[in-house]
């Protein structure tokens, strides 16, 4: 859903127009914001190469309670710069979600930023990490417990290049279809694996079984060259938000992305029967968090 009129990050908005994000939101849209850019000041700009990833890591990440920055050989000045810039875009994000949904604002969790500095295409990964193939966002070493994953997204592209997406069907068929597949949790693994520090946290039902739908999703064939799906190209100089635990997705393209995640517990929402956890508890038949 695009929205011409947003043009500022701190931008005022009726209770109505509020509800009405909010509403779109949680149904499962994309709100796209295309005249809404993040701009990339003078000194900045020489962050926009590939060399400011450190080639290993997928993105650059920003922990915004410690201000540290991870994935970037960058160091002195240019390392401040980009605690800087990294800066910078979490408060922006922070303020647009504060506007847009001021419900959530005694529930949010800010969690890692990052950016993205080398092209989508040309990588090379398995199919279970194949960010162009369509899935909803699960975290394997950081459990949500069933909190939602809210995402602003914000295509710093300096070329006029386009971020590429394809958006997949509603969550509930894709549930539906996927978890008679996803194998029971086994006693006992959740701690396990915590003790292990493979997760920093307690796996739950609910982690284990959206893990599972990433995975299975991915890993299917058939669904990947056969379920609907829309192609969406954002371009650059605009920011988009959802919920990426819902919205069914692919990256196909582009470079240059800034990212900033939330997480919101299923109470602060407007209406949490729309939340993956309580799609996926009314399929159980039973409480997953």
């Amino acid at each position: 859903m695009r929205f011409e009129n947003v043009t500022a990050w701190d931008q005022v908005y009726s209770p109505e127009e509020q509800k009405r994000f909010l509403d779109l939101v949680e149904t499962g849209q994309v709100l796209l914001f295309p005249n809404l850019p993040f701009a990339v000041q003078e000194a900045e700009r020489i962050l926009l190469s590939p060399k400011t990833s450190d080639g290993k890591s997928k993105n650059v990440a920003y922990d915004g309670g410690s201000g540290d920055v991870f994935g970037t050989t960058l160091q002195g000045n240019e390392r401040q710069v980009l605690r800087s810039f990294m800066r910078r875009f979490t408060e922006g994000a922070r303020s647009l979600i504060e506007h847009l949904f001021p419900r959530y604002v005694p529930y949010l969790a800010p969690r890692l930023a990052s950016f993205r500095p080398v092209a989508v295409e040309g990588r090379n990964t398995s199919s279970k990490k194949d960010d162009t193939r369509l899935h909803v966002d699960a975290f394997a070493s950081r459990p949500n417990q069933g909190r939602r994953i809210l995402r602003v997204f914000s295509n710093a592209n300096p070329h006029n290049q386009p971020r590429t997406w394809l958006v997949g069907e509603a969550f509930e068929p894709y549930a539906k279809r996927f978890l008679p597949s996803v194998r029971p949790q086994w006693p006992l693994e959740a701690p396990i694996l915590k003790a292990l520090h493979v997760t920093k946290s307690t796996r739950t039902p609910y982690d284990h079984a959206m893990l599972g739908l990433h995975d299975h999703g991915k890993l299917d064939d058939e669904y990947q060259a056969t379920a609907p799906r829309e192609r969406v190209d954002f371009p650059a100089g605009s920011t988009w938000v959802c919920f990426t635990d819902q919205v069914l997705h692919a990256a196909l393209g582009g470079q240059f992305l800034l990212e900033q995640t939330f997480f919101l517990p299923v109470a602060g929402m407007g209406d949490a029967q729309r939340s993956p956890l309580r799609v996926l508890e009314r399929l159980a038949g039973r409480s997953l968090a």
